[in-house]
């Protein structure tokens, strides 16, 4: 029966120990997330998918203008080629390779993208009007056009139609190259050919190439 009592006592006390224990500790609150975080979250994955946005609008306007890129630096290679065959040849004289304004032919500022004339050169003053394969004026003024396959996606058929370049312009400029004295190089000219163009919704893009021409070859 002492036993038994002891028992019941042991128990009692490490009930009340463990009470006594439980009160002692600290009751931790209930925690979660502040307005200000949950504001921080939301503007930091604003950021993030603006960024996404962003990537994806400039996929998508160089795409659409991939085809004119191609045109445009077709047309700053062809007019660069064009003056070294056109010394090579002996077509004109070295001092000729010169904006109209010191003396030479090619026509300063930007011009409409037309064809060459009875000197073989593009940006002079006798370039004429563009023709398409059938012998019509192409539109715009004689700006050089293109004619491109139409929904059959076969050219040369009835459906074909006709892509006018009549909003690129080339700009030829012809500078002097000075030796390292400061003295004008005569026998060296240095050019720089840039097209440009503009289309509905996008921004103006333009194209370049620089080279130099010796009157020696």
């Amino acid at each position: 029966m002492a036993s038994q009592s002891t028992g019941w006592r042991s128990h009692l006390d490490t009930t009340m120990m463990q009470k006594r224990f439980n009160k002692s500790l600290p009751h931790k609150a209930d925690e979660g997330f502040t307005l200000i975080e949950v504001m921080i979250a939301i503007v930091v994955m604003a950021v993030g998918l603006l960024a996404v946005i962003a990537s994806f609008a400039t996929a998508i306007s160089a795409t659409q203008s991939a085809e004119e890129d191609l045109i445009a630096r077709q047309k700053v290679l062809e007019a660069m080629e064009s003056i070294y065959t056109a010394r090579n040849a002996q077509q004109i004289p070295f001092a000729a390779v010169a904006n109209v304004s010191a003396g030479g032919i090619f026509v300063d500022g930007p011009q409409a993208l037309k064809c060459a004339g009875p000197d073989g050169l593009v940006g002079t003053a006798d370039d004429v009007s563009c023709t398409t394969q059938a012998g019509a004026n192409c539109p715009d003024g004689g700006a050089e056009c293109m004619v491109l396959p139409g929904p059959d996606g076969i050219l040369g058929t009835s459906d074909d139609v006709t892509m006018s370049l009549g909003n690129f312009t080339r700009t030829i400029a012809v500078t002097p190259v000075l030796l390292n004295t400061g003295i004008v190089n005569n026998n060296m000219m240095a050019i720089s050919i840039t097209v440009s163009y503009t289309k509905a919704g996008l921004p103006a893009r333009s194209f370049s190439a620089n080279g130099l021409i010796s009157a020696y070859h």
